[in-house]
């Protein structure tokens, strides 16, 4: 799906070289475009958050092995997340990866090339942002990618609910919202809850759009901090020149992607079309307010 016929021409990297691989845009893109952001490969520490993403708060193993293996490995205690080509191996559930993932990081005695550690190692495949015909910017894939290969974080700042119910409700139906918010179910009735805004700091995980039939699937990972990336891995095959999107709500994701016509939180919110062009598509983009109560 989302494959056109039209090759674009690409040059410039949008990371400017933060990242491995360069993140290229679309020669017909104007620089404009890109005025007001400014890129970071992972998540940084905004206005609420307690914590900084990038301390390292967890402990680290002391596996002297060259790849850690789940029987004597801490970080690996729900099990070998990813195979020897560093795709996610585990299943979904409802449409949720119920486990805990969990990398080995850089406290841990193991080396580099240890197979526990994908996502810390940011973006190595090549991906290219242009723009779409009635969808904004968009990204494709500029390689097959395989099931299960991770392709990016949706990367931005970590900001506290106070501050997501803050910029949401001083929107105009004008505006784009990237905020997405995760619920995560820690055991009894314990939610934890991370919010993410890549408006004017983020990667190219902000300009991937929405779909109803997606082809990649957020998961919650940590590496270093208790704090999770929100890592982006193809749940299908991906063929080269194919417009990559994920589920606004799927899963764990509520995805804060409406506009409100005034300051109070009962008001009617304006719901935005959605044009993903799906068989099973909803007619709107998703909105979820209720994690701001």
């Amino acid at each position: 799906m989302y494959k056109e016929d039209v090759l674009r021409s690409y040059s410039r990297d949008l990371s400017g070289g933060l990242e491995n691989v360069p993140v290229l845009i679309e020669n017909a893109i104007p620089k404009e475009a890109f005025s007001s952001f400014q890129y970071a490969p992972e998540n940084v520490q905004g206005p609420g958050c307690d914590i900084d993403p990038s301390a390292v708060t967890l402990p680290g193993c002391s596996c002297r092995a060259q790849s850690c293996l789940p029987d004597s490995c801490p970080c690996l205690r729900f099990g070998q997340m990813y195979d020897s080509k560093g795709c996610l191996n585990q299943q979904q559930e409802d449409g949720v990866y119920s486990r805990p993932v969990f990398e080995c990081n850089a406290l841990c005695a193991c080396s580099e090339s240890c197979q526990n550690r994908v996502v810390q190692k940011g973006v190595e495949v090549r991906l290219g942002v242009f723009s779409t015909k009635d969808r904004g910017l968009g990204v494709e894939a500029l390689e097959h990618l395989p099931c299960g290969r991770f392709v990016c974080e949706y990367a931005g700042e970590v900001i506290g609910s106070h501050e997501a119910r803050r910029h949401q409700l001083s929107q105009t139906p004008l505006d784009m919202n990237y905020i997405i918010a995760v619920q995560e179910h820690s055991g009894g009735d314990r939610v934890t809850q991370t919010f993410v805004d890549p408006v004017t700091v983020g990667n190219v995980g902000r300009f991937i759009n929405h779909s109803c039939q997606p082809n990649l699937v957020m998961v919650p990972v940590r590496a270093h901090s208790l704090l999770p990336r929100l890592a982006l891995f193809a749940n299908r095959d991906i063929e080269r020149y194919e417009e990559l999107t994920f589920d606004y709500a799927g899963g764990q994701n509520k995805t804060l992607s409406g506009t409100h016509t005034g300051p109070n939180i009962g008001e009617t919110p304006l719901r935005k079309v959605c044009h993903c062009g799906a068989s099973n598509c909803t007619g709107f983009l998703p909105l979820d307010m209720s994690v701001l109560h």
